[in-house]
């Protein structure tokens, strides 16, 4: 049976506080889960629940859960994993309820922001965050990855997905590959799920601000790999990487020893 709820774990001085929706724009939520499978998000978030590596009965706080795709990912694999999504987006909280409530998975879906996880010291056997780190500020960055180091247990892991590696210009020129690395190749087209130009222009889009947005700028080069060991994670690195057609993505990990 299954028990889904969504809890308000926001402060009084959060109320308040503005964020960057998902797909950029409020309006947009409606189609966000047609344009994930279009890019084959999918596949990309059953990529990061492999390497994660949840065991059953572990704790897991998904940071910028928006509309629970990764967590029911998540779930799927290890279904009596305890996994707890995290976003400020109600709206996105409320599809995921509901996306959860349909596959009778149990889901605890918190309204909160990734630089203050709203759980107590060592609560979580793992910490995982999809293609939601380069939404936030520089300051930020750095508190989500210090909490992320605080709700862990000992041998705890932090596993990130995110825009990484070199830069779109190097990656498109073939430069700064490495080898061993696991490539995802060609595009979900997502029959049916719409018309073919607006997945073009949105995909687009997302590459644009790949490409020019300072915020996922910082993600390039080791940028993702230094953030969590300046939080004290051990053994941090990249452990694949999967091509879409909106640029590289990382996946990210570490521990907590």
């Amino acid at each position: 049976m299954s028990d889904v709820r969504i809890v308000d774990e926001r402060t009084t001085d959060e109320r308040d506080r503005t964020f960057l929706p998902g797909m950029g724009k409020s309006w947009l939520m409606p189609i966000y889960d047609l344009f994930s499978r279009a890019l084959g998000i999918r596949e990309l978030h059953r990529r990061g629940v492999d390497i994660a590596g949840v065991a059953p009965g572990q704790a897991v706080l998904d940071v910028g859960c928006g509309t629970g795709n990764l967590a029911l990912t998540l779930l799927g694999a290890t279904p009596t994993a305890t996994v707890t999504g995290l976003d400020p987006d109600v709206g996105a909280l409320r599809r995921a309820a509901r996306k959860a409530r349909r596959r009778r998975a149990s889901l605890t879906l918190a309204q909160g922001y990734a630089d203050r996880l709203p759980s107590g010291d060592g609560s979580f056997d793992h910490v995982i965050s999809a293609l939601a780190l380069h939404h936030l500020a520089e300051e930020d960055r750095a508190a989500f990855a210090r909490e992320a180091f605080r709700v862990l247990r000992p041998g705890g892991t932090v596993t990130v997905l995110d825009f990484g590696g070199p830069s779109p210009a190097a990656q498109d020129t073939g430069h700064g590959y490495g080898h061993g690395q696991e490539h995802g190749h060609g595009q979900e087209h997502g029959h049916g799920h719409g018309p073919l130009h607006a997945v073009r222009r949105l995909t687009r889009l997302l590459r644009a601000q790949a490409e020019e947005n300072p915020r996922t700028a910082r993600n390039y080069g080791n940028a993702l790999v230094d953030l969590l060991s300046g939080a004290g994670f051990a053994d941090a690195g990249e452990r694949a990487h999967v091509d879409r057609s909106f640029g590289r993505v990382s996946i990210v990990q570490a521990s907590r020893a």
